[in-house]
């Protein structure tokens, strides 16, 4: 882990002392939060740090996985650890958008009046789970797009914020696509990351049964509350990034349009749009929240390679000649950033 000036960089140029002992601090948080989670959850570290670079990032995530890889006891377990709120939107095709935002209702006061007051949804809170978000219609769908991006939500013209930090998690079974509505493009650009969980190897899997057939139930302890999140998250946004790094993002998302003259040519009989510059912006927050949570005092060229697939490969729209021939989003990402190796 390099936490010193290297190669005649001065890394922490940019960052007062305060903000050194800040990332040390996230550090050890982190090494923590991922102990603590490793009672509950069996594997799935990649997940695990993935998702915790989106929330210190200040983004929302994707969760990918067939049922019963721990997708919905992730996030709930995460919120445990963090002290937040924590709520589930279980998403089914007759959701209705008042039921994640909420909606006015007839009351009557005290003093034999009746007017209208706001009911707030499963949406007012810190970590919001959408659990098989595909199954609602896209009117339901969107319901969550003004909150995901503007951090509110507008019920009958009247706005109202919502409590920081604020995430979305979503999960989506990527087998059973009977009576489902797929994300438009839109949608899923408003995920920082698509967090794909594999199955457990052999040893995980006598694991999870070991801990998972008996009586025993952990508690997990409380490591950070809200406060001291947007603290980390606010942090995040200080870590300095040389202009080499800016450059590399830049040219990486080019190389997957198509259209321009960045695309190499083997690429463009495969893929029918590329990403689009929300994606260099998230390649950039998504390797700084990553250095941070790893203790480095500046963005290095491994941070953003890591973060690359779970950024680029649910922005990727192939073409049926790369459905034809087995060649999908993530196997592009992987061959164009080995050629800019």
């Amino acid at each position: 882990m390099n936490n010193s000036a290297t190669s005649g960089v001065n890394s922490s140029s940019s960052l007062t002392d305060q903000d050194v002992q800040a990332i040390d601090r996230l550090r050890t948080s982190y090494s923590r939060f991922a102990s603590e989670l490793g009672k509950v959850i069996v594997g799935q570290k990649a997940a695990i740090e993935q998702v915790a670079i989106c929330l210190f990032a200040r983004r929302h995530a994707l969760l990918m996985g067939v049922p019963g890889l721990a997708k919905t006891l992730l996030v709930s377990k995460i919120a445990e650890t963090m002290s937040l709120d924590f709520s589930r939107i279980q998403f089914t095709p007759d959701l209705m958008p008042m039921d994640i935002t909420g909606t006015d209702i007839l009351q009557e006061t005290q003093q034999g009046r009746r007017e209208f007051q706001f009911i707030k949804g499963p949406i007012f809170a810190n970590i919001v789970l959408a659990d098989e978000i595909n199954r609602a219609p896209p009117k339901t769908q969107a319901a969550l797009l003004e909150a995901m991006q503007e951090q509110r939500v507008t019920v009958l013209g009247k706005t109202f914020e919502l409590a920081s930090p604020f995430m979305v998690l979503a999960t989506q079974n990527p087998v059973e696509q009977e009576g489902t509505y797929p994300l438009p493009e839109a949608q899923l650009d408003r995920f920082m990351f698509l967090v794909e969980l594999d199955y457990p190897n052999e040893e995980e899997e006598i694991q999870i049964a070991r801990t998972t057939t008996g009586d025993d139930h952990v508690t997990l302890s409380a490591l950070m509350g809200a406060d001291e999140i947007i603290a980390h998250q606010r942090l995040v946004r200080h870590l300095p990034v040389p202009d080499h790094i800016y450059q590399y993002a830049a040219r990486l998302v080019r190389k997957t349009r198509p259209l321009g003259d960045s695309a190499p040519n083997w690429l463009k009989p495969f893929v029918s749009w590329g990403a689009g510059p929300r994606a260099v912006q998230n390649l950039i927050l998504g390797a700084k929240s990553r250095a941070a949570l790893l203790g480095s005092y500046m963005v290095r060229m491994e941070d953003i390679q890591h973060v690359a697939k779970p950024v680029l490969t649910h922005r990727i729209i192939t073409t049926f000649a790369a459905q034809a021939e087995g060649v999908t989003a993530k196997q592009i990402v992987q061959r164009l950033v080995e050629e800019m190796e």
